[in-house]
């Protein structure tokens, strides 16, 4: 359940003794104390980081006491009743007992005579481990990572506090919650993110209000009221989908908007783009998670009637995938995610390829605030080159609908651009079969190609990037990916003939003259021997750019990479005859267009151009049914020297302790910042040579003084002392918290 391996005869099962999943011996070979057990127990590596790093967190914040007087047992043993000290274990603003006797040593007032009930633990799929179904119906203490089965006795009600640990235990029936909360926050827009916790209506609690049948459709979200984003919000029953359609029809520009759990929802409508009837959605949620937004436009069949629906249950995988943390890997820019069966009506239909809109209008489209990513459906044909070489894709598929650099669109049931691989260069270059490896990419690197001249643009900032390229690679032959250039004015496209081989066009922005033309990768090759009568060779070779150098050529290269300084190489005869080309490595003051359109929560200060970080926070922190964690951190450096990449390593530390510090802080009071309409926060902490100072905010505006000072109790101890060194370089780091309801 953590690395997706099948399990052998020698390849065993284990099950975590701390939330009941079950790994294999790599990812389940800790052993840790946990509180109903009298040993050491088999856990797995992410209950192992969670279980130190909460019983650090509470023995900071537990109030320092005498040692126990061994001769007096009322000062050792635990008062709390048996059923209630995992309660007591993971509450932080109530006195935890020094010592948990077992409870197998004691015995209960009242209890003589009463045959406790024998408790059983399953997995979290509701299997028993004798491959039994276990009985929930019955009340349990159940959590995100197993459950396990109590006596039926109702507990007391949980104090004001808040709970750390790390299956997120709450009291349930059944294991789904029994009461709806309604929360009505206040609303300004269709896309602001008060609509996501807690709307008016009843949203359950619920991992998928999806259905299961295949017509069924999600509840949908209505605003009651003339006024443009006035009035209440209503969660209507699940509409008919013979209805949603003439919605659409009706509903002009503003689109619908479907809830497909309590903190997920989804705004689809009707559009006309580039001549073409499609389906336009958009999330608005998975930000709440650390992923980026994601936008389909699909295509509408024709005498279609009914919504995609196979795109909400997409929606709802990319958001579990990040928030039950079965895996770490977010969909970045020139992602993909495969599929297995069919999906859209068609097994053809193989995956999606996610990048960003550059050149494409937008207008009249359903879109989230920047910065989003589109989705677009490709082939099965097409998940080789999604994989390894996802640029050459993107801009294929451009020039087959005629736009420039790439479509927006995605279309069903269409021919595939790429069939067998057949015979290219990307097979020395990348491994198409396995996906073992694959073209290394350096960020920001740009391939312009003028009349008698190629320019081979590095940033200065990728310089760690370049030098990793350069010392893997062998010793004849530099290869290196570039990236999507907004400067130049067309870009070079491989096709595929009905033959298999591969051919070469470029493919250019409308209206505009052909002058700097864009390639996808180059290849540097130092086996150019003296008697083929060249100093040096320049040619196209399917979408990229061959320079073939003699190997003196090729050391003299390295040598300027690894100073990061230009190299000029001169291409034509070595009789002294007429230069053909000219090829130009030179490092440049550039940064890439990162987090363009987004704002800083504390004082709206514009983030576009910092570079930030997804933050990996196990731990859950969770209070009256909400839970808050960090999703992102971004990084200020004061210095032009600094990079981040020779950053990171020395602030990991700090930043994972503040950011567990500041939910432990903040989670008493989720249901107060919720219930006012704050669900995303930022923290900034800045620090210098001989000062820590840090803001807190939401919109803008800065926290009131009474969340201050609960940062300033947990923030404090982290900056003065404990296991996080604070970094010395002078900068600034922003972290995003957000607030989600319990699913």
């Amino acid at each position: 359940m953590n690395c997706w391996q099948k399990f052998t005869f020698t390849r065993r099962r284990h099950h975590c003794r701390a939330c009941g999943k079950v790994y294999c011996a790599i990812c389940c070979n800790r052993r840790c104390k946990l509180k109903y057990l009298d040993k050491e127990a088999r856990v797995c590596v992410v209950c192992f980081e969670t279980v130190h790093r909460t019983q650090a967190l509470e023995r900071m914040r537990s109030p320092p006491g005498p040692s126990p007087n061994p001769n007096v047992p009322s000062e050792y043993c635990s008062t709390i009743p048996p059923l209630q000290q995992a309660q007591a274990a993971g509450t932080l603003n109530s006195p935890p007992p020094t010592v948990m006797v077992p409870v197998s040593v004691l015995k209960n007032p009242g209890s003589d005579g009463c045959p406790r009930e024998q408790k059983r633990v399953w997995f979290a799929d509701g299997i028993l481990p004798n491959g039994e179904v276990a009985n929930t119906t019955r009340l349990s203490v159940t959590g995100r990572r197993g459950s396990q089965e109590s006596s039926p006795v109702t507990p007391d009600p949980p104090t004001a506090g808040s709970r750390v640990s790390p299956g997120s235990a709450a009291v349930s029936e059944g294991g789904l919650s029994a009461s709806v909360e309604v929360v009505r926050p206040p609303v300004s827009g269709p896309w602001d993110y008060s609509l996501l916790c807690g709307v008016g209506g009843c949203v359950e609690r619920s991992p998928s209000l999806l259905p299961e049948d295949e017509e069924g459709l999600p509840p949908l979200l209505i605003t009651t009221g003339e006024e443009e984003g006035g009035g209440d919000l209503l969660v209507e029953e699940r509409p008919a989908p013979c209805q949603i359609l003439l919605l659409l029809e009706e509903g002009g520009p503003r689109p619908l908007t479907f809830v497909l759990n309590a903190n997920l929802l989804v705004n689809i409508k009707l559009v006309t783009y580039c001549c073409r009837k499609c389906w336009c959605l958009g999330s608005s949620g998975l930000q709440t998670v650390g992923q980026r937004e994601v936008v389909f436009i699909l295509e509408v069949l024709p005498e279609e009637r009914a919504l995609p629906k196979d795109l909400f249950t997409l929606y709802l995988s990319i958001y579990q995938d990040k928030a039950t943390h079965t895996h770490w890997k977010y969909v970045e820019e020139l992602g993909n995610v495969a599929f297995t069966g069919s999906f859209l009506g068609s097994k053809e239909h193989g995956g999606v390829l996610f990048y960003s809109p550059t050149f494409q209008p937008l207008e009249g489209l359903c879109l989230p605030p920047q910065p989003f990513l589109c989705g677009l459906l490709i082939q099965r044909l097409e998940v080789p080159w999604a994989k390894v070489f996802p640029l050459r894709l993107l801009l294929r598929l451009g020039a087959e609908h005629s736009v420039y650099p790439s479509t927006l669109v995605s279309v069903r049931f269409r021919e595939t651009v790429f069939r067998e691989t057949g015979h290219t260069i990307m097979n020395l270059l990348a491994d198409l079969r396995n996906y073992q490896y694959s073209l290394p990419a350096v960020e920001g690197l740009r391939i312009h190609m003028e009349m008698g001249h190629s320019y081979i643009d590095i940033p200065k900032s990728s310089f760690p990037e370049m030098l990793k390229v350069v010392n893997a690679s062998n010793e004849h032959v530099i290869s290196v990916g570039a990236g999507f250039s907004s400067e130049a004015d067309s870009h070079l496209v491989c096709f595929q003939n009905n033959e298999g081989t591969y051919q070469t066009q470029a493919n250019s922005q409308p209206g505009k003259t052909r002058t700097v033309t864009g390639a996808s990768f180059v290849v540097f090759n130092g086996a150019l021997k003296a008697s083929s009568g060249f100093i040096a060779k320049s040619s196209i070779v399917e979408d990229g750019l061959m320079v073939q150098i003699p190997p003196e050529t090729m050391e003299a290269l390295r040598a300027a990479l690894r100073g990061q300084t230009d190299f000029h190489i001169p291409c034509g005869k070595a009789d002294g005859g007429e230069l053909r080309d000219n090829v130009t490595v030179r490092w440049i003051d550039w940064s890439s267009p990162v987090n363009a359109g987004v704002t800083s929560g504390v004082d709206r200060k514009p983030l576009e151009g910092v570079h930030s970080v997804r933050m990996q926070q196990d731990t859950e922190f969770e209070s009256d049914g909400r839970t808050i964690r960090c999703t992102e951190v971004f990084y200020w450096l004061k210095s032009p020297d600094m990079s981040l990449s020779a950053v990171l390593p020395s602030c990991s530390v700090f930043h994972r302790e503040m950011a567990v510090a500041s939910c432990s802080a903040l989670t008493p009071h989720l249901s107060v910042l919720s219930a006012s309409g704050i669900n995303s926060l930022a923290l900034r902490v800045s620090t210098h040579t001989d000062m820590v100072e840090y803001q807190a905010g939401s919109g803008g505006r800065l926290l009131p003084q009474r969340y201050m000072n609960e940062l300033d109790n947990a923030l404090i101890p982290v900056i003065h002392g404990g296991s996080a060194r604070v970094p010395q370089t002078a900068m600034d780091m922003e972290f995003i918290f957000y607030i989600t309801h319990t699913v």
